[in-house]
């Protein structure tokens, strides 16, 4: 499969000096990439850990996420044993955001899949926290062939973006009380 190329989505508006620091698991074929700055040499469950937004890119596989996913949230899950000085799963004040890809419908039942487990597992979604690209049932075409962006992808990973960077912001400046 050959490489993804990167899509300009739009810039972020100005916010709070704080920013956020964004952790991203892309899933392609058969193969994850992961994405972070700085990330040298560091595991990806401390990257995980250490980033306030996880973002998690799968294609559609057979209708379901990739099995890749599953990996991914099946390790995630192993951290549920893990909480911090008061109890709360390291997860918590963790924002999550979910984008899928591929050639049949299936986006939203995807999404919904990946995002209980994040849930599950402690990550907080804010509104509107997928996007999703589907070309026709039964045609060849694929996102990383197309010569532009749709505008309506564009908008909604705009979306995605900024809420997903606002609803980090306030969890770090108000996190989720003791249980």
């Amino acid at each position: 499969m050959p490489a993804s190329r990167p899509r300009e989505c739009g810039t972020f508006p100005a916010g709070p000096a704080r920013p956020a620091h964004l952790f991203s698991v892309t899933l392609m074929g058969r193969s994850a990439t992961v994405g972070s700055a700085p990330s040298a040499g560091r595991p990806a469950s401390t990257l995980v850990m250490a980033a306030d937004i996880l973002l998690i890119a799968t294609p559609i596989w057979l209708g379901h996420p990739s099995s890749i996913c599953q990996r991914v949230l099946e390790r995630l899950n192993a951290e549920l044993s893990e909480t911090d000085d008061e109890g709360r799963l390291l997860t918590y004040n963790k924002v999550a955001a979910v984008a899928v890809v591929g050639n049949e419908d299936g986006a939203h039942k995807v999404s919904a899949d990946v995002f209980q487990g994040l849930n599950d597992i402690g990550f907080s979604l804010a509104p509107g926290a997928v996007t999703y690209w589907v070309g026709e049932a039964q045609q060849g075409t694929d996102y990383q062939d197309l010569q532009e962006t749709p505008d309506a992808v564009k908008a909604t990973t705009r979306a995605l973006a900024v809420n997903g960077v606002h609803l980090a912001r306030r969890l770090a400046d108000h996190p989720y009380p003791s249980s």
